[in-house]
């Protein structure tokens, strides 16, 4: 086997693994209301976020431990630790407590189809704020997948998606800073050590978010923390979802080919429907086949666009070469 066929398998296995995250969290806190601690739920959204980024720590340090040398430290700026800071807020704190707050609200469906306004909205916002290159397949194919996701959202039946409640609301800003927090890494934290960025993001981010549950719900919100079935159960998710999910994609990210990744990528919430429909039994309704085919011909179209420009940088440089090589014989 191939190590760029390697890398493309492990990067379906993570985008597989991260499209299942959300209904493993769901199935993991129905699990906890079966099996309660003095009547309580002990595996709760909260408990789930805040344990298992603790425990995402210890193949963090594993991996990572070298980019914490002295050196490394000292390089550091002001402006670094700053937007070290945002993003650890942001990516850390913020946006997965949305994410966790909005599936007590809402259904994993729901939740994956609000998050379609991720791709153009990303692009756009690359484009306006970082002056990056605007890609118009890309674009384009990410307004057709979230065109299918309002398909499959308006056509379940009772209408019921049509309003918005809690939970969507908590999805659509989750989404939005998780533009942000992309954003804020991709503008100021190109020069820094990924192991600095990973370890200090969750770390801060887990403290951030420990500080403001406790702050919102009180000192007793934790206290099952430690619980049996919570240390039981915790595993499926830090093993699966954290050990295996970020050691799969950072093996693919390194070793496959970036199409290979962004055409696995493409496919998560086709994915996440699925999962859930099996794991959850939930429905998405009349609308899932169009919606589904509209959501396909979109991916469709940012595929005929990577494809496209790559034939075409191809190109460009086998002409660069000929130049070369042309004006090379005419030296002689």
């Amino acid at each position: 086997m191939s190590t760029v066929l390697f890398g493309a398998i492990l990067a379906w296995i993570a985008v597989m693994i991260y499209a299942s995250s959300n209904s493993i969290v769901t199935l993991l806190t129905q699990i906890g209301e079966v099996h309660q601690v003095m009547g309580r739920n002990a595996i709760t959204f909260c408990n789930l976020l805040a344990l298992g980024s603790l425990i995402s720590l210890i193949p963090m340090v594993i991996f990572f431990h070298k980019d914490w040398t002295r050196d490394n430290l000292r390089a550091l700026t002001i402006r670094d630790w700053s937007l070290l800071t945002v993003s650890a807020v942001l990516s850390s704190a913020v946006t997965p407590g949305l994410f966790f707050y909005a599936l007590e609200y809402t259904t994993v469906t729901n939740v994956v189809l609000i998050g379609r306004i991720d791709p153009p909205l990303f692009i756009l916002a690359a484009w306006f704020f970082l002056k990056e290159d605007l890609d118009p397949w890309a674009f384009t194919g990410g307004l057709v997948a979230l065109v299918g996701a309002a398909v499959i959202i308006l056509m379940k039946e009772g209408g019921a998606s049509l309003s918005l409640g809690k939970g969507e609301i908590a999805a659509f800003v989750a989404t939005l800073t998780f533009i942000t927090s992309t954003l804020v890494t991709r503008a100021g934290l190109k020069g820094v050590p990924l192991g600095i960025f990973s370890i200090y993001r969750t770390v801060l981010g887990t403290a951030i978010y420990a500080s403001i549950a406790l702050y919102l719900y009180g000192p007793d919100h934790f206290q099952d923390l430690l619980a049996p079935v919570v240390l039981k159960w915790i595993w499926v998710y830090a093993i699966i979802v954290i050990i295996i999910g970020q050691l799969a994609w950072n093996l693919g990210l390194k070793y496959a080919r970036s199409g290979d990744v962004a055409l696995a990528t493409s496919f998560s919430p086709l994915a996440a429907i699925t999962i859930a429909m099996v794991m959850l039994g939930e429905d998405p309704g009349k609308g899932l086949i169009p919606g589904g085919i509209i959501i396909l011909a979109g991916i469709a179209v940012a595929q005929y666009g990577r494809l496209h420009r790559e034939r075409a940088e191809r190109r460009a440089i086998e002409k660069s070469l000929e130049l070369e090589g042309s004006a090379n014989f005419k030296g002689v």
